[in-house]
């Protein structure tokens, strides 16, 4: 028997029982029709309430041109019969596509497929976000000698977040797919996962596997562009550190000569050797051979 399935955007609570037609649990109820927010307040699982098995997904996207990573919540409540989608408007005015399952209820497929489709979905969206991730880390690698110290560090802070808040979203996600592998999840009557399914669903986990291995990878990349980001900022301190102390050495030695001259007295100038020539021409000699000294040791 073909499976039927509906879709459902930002449904009230009276859209969402009409829909489904089930006895949800309460707390299902409040989850579905929260208000949507940013999408990073969803908290991805997979849980089974007898007579239906629900899922509450992110979906994340990349917007390279405007640098930001965009959220979207995507729930299912799945039936051996029947499949709901509810999904929720982002702050953008985004939807999480669901082509995929348009072109998978074409194909006859049980419902519990139809479920491994919109989560497998998911995965390569996060694979999708982790090439996105790249992309600006090592974008942000080949201009930070270009680009501001404020701009590199306000950059930096908001890959770092993004990295870490798409590996907790990955990681609950792997740990919801690891209860269907496991059979944790199911319906209390006719199976909704069936060891077919079950095998399908290890792709995925191993999908959200690689997800967050590679976003420790990424980090510790970005970490690298931060490491080199601060040499960069010690070396030029040292420099000016080095410019200042010539300057000082170059200021010392004529203070020594005039000092040793006394020449804040007038009448130390009557003798012929404590002219001011003299002492103008020691500063002059020791000064271009203190900067020849500095230069021959390439410290200016």
């Amino acid at each position: 028997m073909a499976v039927q399935w509906t879709d459902l955007v930002d449904p009230s609570r009276d859209e969402l029982l009409h829909a489904t037609a089930l006895a949800l649990d309460p707390d299902a109820i409040e989850t579905l029709v929260a208000a949507p927010g940013d999408g990073r307040d969803a908290r991805p699982l997979v849980e089974g309430h007898g007579s239906y098995v629900l899922a509450v997904l992110s979906y994340p996207q990349v917007f390279p041109a405007e640098d930001r990573v965009e959220y979207l919540e995507l729930d299912v409540i799945a039936t051996p019969t029947r499949v709901l989608t509810i999904r929720k408007t982002g702050r953008g005015g985004g939807l999480a596509p669901i082509d995929v399952l348009a072109t998978r209820t074409r194909d006859d497929l049980d419902a519990g497929m139809l479920v491994h489709a919109v989560v497998d979905d998911v995965a390569d969206a996060f694979l999708g976000l982790l090439d996105g991730l790249y992309e600006e880390i090592d974008e942000l690698e080949g201009h930070v000698d270009e680009l501001s110290g404020h701009v590199v560090r306000r950059r930096m802070a908001e890959l770092r977040h993004e990295l870490l808040h798409g590996r907790r979203t990955a990681s609950a996600t792997r740990a919801a797919v690891r209860r269907i592998i496991d059979g944790r999840v199911d319906l209390a009557g006719p199976r909704l996962f069936s060891p077919v399914v079950e095998s399908a669903f290890v792709d995925t986990y191993e999908t959200f596997v690689r997800v967050t291995e590679e976003l420790d990878v990424a980090r510790d990349l970005l970490a690298s562009v931060r490491d080199y980001h601060q040499a960069k900022i010690a070396e030029g301190q040292n420099d000016v550190g080095k410019k200042l102390t010539v300057i000082a050495s170059l200021v010392l030695v004529p203070s020594l000569i005039v000092g040793f001259y006394g020449q804040n007295f007038a009448e130390a100038f009557d003798e012929p050797y404590w002219s001011v020539g003299v002492s103008l021409g020691l500063i002059v000699v020791t000064t271009i051979a203190q900067l020849a000294l500095f230069r021959w040791r390439r410290w200016i």
